[in-house]
């Protein structure tokens, strides 16, 4: 908008359209006049079959076809039903059990997680810290509650994660703020599909620890676990968040849009991480205090679900079964992408399994400009172009790395 009307700005920049609804809305207008065999809509951050079609577990859609108006019509509690988070814990934890208290209030997805978090732990006027390739919406949150998002080089020369980089702006930080906020979105980072290996977050950790004379708050958003690869082996770093000291917080913003393919029910939660029993239910008390004035309580019915399910020992296992199918199918088509980009020498950002996949370019939307004309809606970011593999089949896996180069080959 050029000028507000009669609201307040509030230091806000606020477009005419959300950019990603409104590439995913000409996606779809493009489609019913085309035909879906005519459109490759590489917008989508949900889960699509083979034909296009959205994909829900169908173990899940049988708890909620299963359900009466007296279990998921009334109130929940403000920081959600005990049976929730205790399944919470369980879902993000797996068999891990850490030496740590870790209080869980319910939110409505990840997103409801996020908005707390730097509500409560950072300072209006602060910067957080975040990766330079990073999902949009943390801008706008932060902008939202008057904060900034100051961002670090995420990737090494050699491809990994770039811990110098994040050390030296971290160390910055520390010296112009006296609190500091970390967010990193891992495994299956979106929009790169990167995750965090366990040793390149034993030194993130070991780094912060240095940092003894101030407060940090360390969240990670782990919204696409599930779909990163093998459940237990993405899980192994949260035990480095163990006995970690008492200026250290992590929260762990957690999401069932994905892991259950639940993303218009708003299920989630953030979970903390401390020694500290005075600093677990501190948390509990801001951040049910925050989602009461924001939107009061959580919706009961995808905390019914995750109740169920870890009620019934046989159904979780058809959860899981079903889960690990969808996961090697998002796995093989990511492979795929990846293995034709490199055949032709179209580059990619270091990808290692997920939702999405991005190309590095500084035209990205004359590119994707371009591309719509062909037929094809990626999304255009501030370093290069982001790819659904979620929302494309195997065919567009095999097709569309040559349909971008030649588009970016043809802008120069």
């Amino acid at each position: 908008m050029d000028k507000m009307i009669f609201a307040e700005a509030a230091g806000r920049i606020i477009p005419k359209e959300d950019k990603i609804f409104g590439i995913s809305n000409r996606a779809k207008r493009a489609t019913e006049t085309l035909g879906k065999d005519k459109v490759i809509n590489g917008t989508i951050g949900a889960l699509m079959d083979e034909e296009g079609e959205l994909m829900v577990l169908q173990s899940v859609d049988q708890i909620y076809r299963s359900l009466t108006p007296s279990e998921y019509a009334p109130y929940a509690p403000i920081g959600g039903t005990a049976g929730y988070k205790e399944a919470v814990k369980k879902e993000l934890f797996g068999e891990l059990e850490l030496d740590s208290f870790t209080p869980v209030v319910a939110t409505p997805g990840g997103t409801g997680s996020l908005h707390c978090a730097i509500t409560n732990y950072s300072k209006k006027d602060e910067k957080i810290l975040t990766t330079d390739w990073y999902w949009a919406p943390y801008g706008k949150i932060a902008q939202e509650v008057g904060r900034q998002v100051e961002v670090f080089e995420m990737f090494s020369q050699d491809g990994g994660f770039n811990i110098q980089a994040f050390k030296e702006k971290l160390q910055w930080l520390s010296l112009v703020q006296d609190r500091l906020f970390i967010l990193l979105n891992t495994p299956a980072h979106n929009p790169t599909g990167y995750a965090i290996a366990v040793d390149e977050w034993q030194e993130i950790i070991d780094h912060i620890k240095t940092i003894d004379d101030t407060k940090v708050t360390l969240l990670v958003d782990v919204a696409y676990i599930d779909f990163a690869g093998e459940a237990r082996k993405q899980r192994e770093f949260f035990r480095l968040f163990e006995n970690l000291p008492d200026n250290i917080l992590v929260i762990v913003a957690y999401s069932m849009s994905k892991t259950y393919t639940l993303y218009g029910l708003r299920g989630g939660a953030a979970v903390a991480i401390t020694g500290n029993q005075d600093i677990a239910e501190e948390f509990v008390s801001v951040m049910e205090y925050s989602a009461r004035a924001a939107w009061s309580n959580t919706s009961r019915l995808p905390q019914v679900i995750l109740e169920k399910a870890y009620a019934d020992d046989s159904l979780l296992k058809k959860i899981d079964e079903e889960r690990r199918s969808i996961r090697n199918m998002l796995l093989k088509r990511g492979r795929i992408f990846a293995e034709h980009a490199a055949n032709i020498g179209l580059e990619m950002v270091p990808f290692r399994g997920g939702f999405f996949a991005s190309i590095p370019t500084d035209k990205a939307e004359e590119i994707c400009q371009l591309l719509e004309g062909y037929g094809v809606f990626l999304v255009p970011l501030a370093k290069g172009i982001r790819v659904s593999i979620a929302s494309i089949n195997v065919k567009q896996c095999q097709i569309l790395p040559q349909i971008i180069k030649e588009a970016m080959d043809k802008i120069g």
